[in-house]
């Protein structure tokens, strides 16, 4: 048996175009959904992101707006430009990229974004929301993840499911998700003993660890649907080529580097009944979900200036 793969650009296109429509009603009403990014610092990783982010709105005619602040900005100057955003008509929705530089105190700024732009589901209140059931945005990883869930017709109430990892981010956010879909839900962390065999009893597994390849055919249960959220860059040669299927290992040859997740995909693509590829997977939906989200946060500024 070789794993159905779940392919989440394609579920990302869908997602965009059915935004496109929505889009183009805002912004004839004058609220043309924009996003504002704060961009501490030179990390390359985050820098993809956001391109990818801005582009994105771009292309489904949204704004989307950037504000790079430099590596040895503070607390101060990061919580200035939320403040800002916070102010502005024309920003709907807030991302303040990931991570700071160790300086800024994280926390403080993401409590300081309205809650009713804070497209990321990050601030406190939105948070509480989400475990009350009644939320208002949802981190996008996890939405994205249902979303795929959804979109390819697999059932979720009834069904055991774990979760590899308890960020912030994703895991929690994404156990509470599938707590309020009727699954069973059980979240997994460094400490949890035996992991092979509780991520055995998973017929949902969603290894979100941050550790590239961890997850192999041992902690998959025969038939699992398994997602996969982890992005790990792989420069060895060694690791490349235990971790990379054959024609992946040919690209990575060629430029001396390739992305991976936290799934073994070698491995688990022979047990598992449905997998998400890295790239190409979790990545995409995150970003579909972030415009969602910016256009919900428009089409409640219209609703409440209506009102």
């Amino acid at each position: 048996m070789t794993a159905r793969i779940l392919d989440g650009k394609a579920t990302a296109r869908t997602i965009r175009e059915e935004l496109r429509a929505e889009v183009a009603r805002l912004t004839g009403l004058g609220a043309r959904p924009g996003l504002g990014v704060v961009l501490v610092g030179d990390n390359p990783a985050s820098a993809v992101y956001v391109r990818s982010k801005t582009r994105a709105c771009e292309e489904l005619g949204m704004h989307g707006e950037t504000r790079l602040l430099p590596a040895t900005a503070t607390t101060g100057d990061v919580a200035a430009v939320v403040a800002e955003y916070n102010a502005r008509p024309d920003v709907h929705g807030i991302l303040v990229q990931l991570p700071l530089p160790p300086q800024v105190d994280a926390t403080r700024v993401l409590d300081l974004v309205d809650p009713a732009k804070d497209v990321d589901g990050f601030h406190p209140e939105n948070v509480g929301r989400l475990v009350q059931k009644r939320p208002r945005f949802v981190a996008c990883t996890p939405a994205g993840i249902m979303e795929l869930l959804s979109r390819h017709e697999i059932p979720v109430a009834g069904r055991r499911a774990v979760v590899v990892g308890r960020s912030d981010i994703v895991g929690k956010p994404m156990a509470l998700l599938l707590m309020h879909a009727d699954a069973t839900v059980t979240v997994c962390h460094s400490r949890t003993r035996d992991l092979p065999a509780v991520c055995r009893e998973a017929d949902l597994l969603v290894a979100a660890m941050g550790r590239a390849g961890f997850v192999r055919a041992e902690h998959v249960k025969p038939g699992a649907v398994v997602i996969d959220v982890g992005m790990n860059r792989v420069e060895d040669v060694a690791q490349a080529r235990d971790l990379l299927l054959p024609e992946r290992f040919a690209e990575f040859e060629r430029s001396g580097y390739a992305l991976v997740g936290d799934v073994h995909a070698p491995s688990v693509r022979e047990v598992a009944g449905a997998l998400t590829p890295v790239p190409g997977g979790v990545g995409p939906l995150t970003i579909a979900l972030l415009l969602k989200n910016t256009v919900r946060a428009a089409g409640a500024s219209v609703a409440t200036a209506e009102s």
